[in-house]
């Protein structure tokens, strides 16, 4: 692993961060995914868009309690390109001395 690991589509805080939070449940819905990430609606929009287009996330609607909710779920593909990021962020800072607490 190295940096030409690094995946463009994850490097974004937000953008790993949500594929990071999708890693651990099945699917998470879009005011909850919002809420853990501290975004706007607008900017978790175009960054679910983003890696819905790169195949990593899938959406999915359904009307819930009356009203029109939107979940999402990391795919096989994006967890597999978060396992390559993550593994080539760790390679990239392997040297360094563990920081003292």
């Amino acid at each position: 692993m190295s940096a030409d690991d690094i995946d463009m589509q994850l490097h974004a805080p937000a953008r790993l961060q949500i594929a990071a939070l999708l890693a651990k449940v099945s699917e998470m819905e879009f005011a909850k995914l919002r809420e853990l990430v501290k975004v706007s609606d607008s900017v978790l929009s175009k960054h679910l868009a983003a890696l819905s287009d790169a195949g990593y996330v899938r959406l999915r609607k359904a009307a819930e309690g009356g009203r029109q909710r939107t979940w999402a779920s990391l795919t096989g593909g994006g967890a597999r390109a978060l396992a390559r990021h993550v593994a080539a962020l760790r390679a990239i800072v392997a040297h360094l001395p563990v920081a003292a607490e």
